[in-house]
């Protein structure tokens, strides 16, 4: 892709990332998977996001702006993600990467809808601004973060799709909702790299460590509850075999 345009290939490698979210919400609404193996996969997902954002996200921000900038980054992101996923929660949003019956029901809706929505944003953006500023390293892409992203948007995808049928939701409302991430994925990419090519590589840390910061607090208030409630018994064993499989690509690409 050495012709292309280093910011398009941000936004190309952060639309791919997020289509991952459509694929899995297509196999959510249109083929009847299973609650536990849908939790077996949000456990694989899990692992997979825990270790990238270890090994990718976390010591790069280390290397390059050492503890003070990676710390606070770090501890920010979370407490954002945190306060906003509070917020969202009392509106509706709190289940929404459930596959069972706890979204709320299209004839309740409320603000539910909306809530998801913005919720479903939420959880996305960090992931994707990871990837563009992965590309600040001499314009070429992590394909690491690409691949554990993607991994793990597809049981996002498939878990949040199969509860919101269960809710009533049409499937104008779910691929509506899950097509608009994977196209805000694509733009949070490339905004990742355009914005933060000229700033200071503390910067760039700490903004790396906020996404890393945002996804750990995702996965502990979102996805990992979901792979606990109904693959109990695996779903330790299945996170680190997620986890392994992440560690060995990120040596592979390294």
């Amino acid at each position: 892709m050495g012709a292309i345009p280093v910011w398009a290939q941000a936004g190309f490698w952060g639309f791919v990332a997020g289509a991952a979210l459509l694929i899995g919400a297509a196999v959510g609404y249109f083929i009847n998977v299973p609650q536990r193996m849908i939790a077996g996969v949000m456990a694989f997902g899990s692992g997979v996001l825990i270790s990238a954002l270890s090994f990718e996200l976390m010591d790069e921000a280390y290397r390059k702006g050492g503890f003070d900038s990676t710390s606070i980054g770090f501890l920010s992101g979370a407490a954002i993600y945190t306060a906003v996923n509070w917020a969202l929660a009392r509106y509706g949003a709190k289940h929404r990467k459930r596959s069972g019956d706890k979204h709320p029901s299209a004839k309740e809706d409320g603000s539910g809808g909306a809530a998801i929505a913005v919720g479903a944003l939420l959880d996305g953006i960090p992931e994707s601004i990871v990837i563009g500023l992965s590309m600040l390293k001499g314009g070429v892409v992590s394909f690491v973060a690409v691949i554990a992203i993607f991994l793990s948007n597809i049981p996002e995808g498939l878990s949040s799709a199969a509860g919101m049928k269960k809710a009533g939701r049409s499937a104008l409302y779910i691929f509506g909702i899950w097509g608009a991430i994977a196209a805000a994925s694509g733009v949070a990419s490339l905004v990742g790299y355009t914005a933060f090519r000229d700033f200071s590589p503390e910067i760039v840390a700490a903004t790396t460590a906020v996404a890393a910061g945002a996804i750990l607090a995702m996965l502990v208030d979102t996805m990992i509850p979901e792979a606990f409630e109904e693959a109990h018994d695996f779903a330790g064993l299945i996170t680190v075999a997620g986890f392994l499989v992440a560690f060995i690509l990120s040596k592979l690409g390294g």
